[in-house]
């Protein structure tokens, strides 16, 4: 069973800046894209990011794009989610999660394609 391991959350004044870490107890981690997702109370969990298996190719939301930066270390099993400039509205449990994929064009933004889950980080924005 694969697990994942979140860290970096925690409470920040707008405009500040946080990085999440995922690490992964899968040995083949290469093998694996991986996504962060969040969940604000109240409402769905929504696609922010997502990083190739080898980290070639990125994705971001538009509600982040320009403000958060996902990278990965496949010889630590760990991706990387810099945020800068938070908002409030970037308030919220976010959640990393990794899918099995045979290419590095095999993407997907939908949280029903992820096969581990996180136990999730909550970050807080202050106004």
């Amino acid at each position: 069973q694969v697990q994942l391991v979140e860290s970096g959350g925690g409470l920040v004044q707008a405009g500040g800046s946080l990085r999440l870490s995922c690490t992964s107890s899968e040995p083949t981690f290469s093998r694996y894209a991986t996504g962060w997702f969040r969940q604000a109370p109240g409402q769905e969990r929504e696609f922010v990011s997502l990083i190739s298996r080898s980290g070639i190719s990125t994705y971001y939301a538009d509600s982040v794009k320009g403000r958060f930066t996902i990278s990965r270390d496949n010889h630590k099993n760990t991706v990387y989610l810099q945020m800068n400039s938070l908002k409030p509205e970037d308030t919220a449990v976010y959640y990393c999660a990794e899918r099995i994929v045979d290419s590095d064009y095999n993407v997907a933004k939908s949280p029903d394609e992820y096969d581990y889950w996180g136990q999730g980080t909550q970050v807080t924005v202050s106004s």
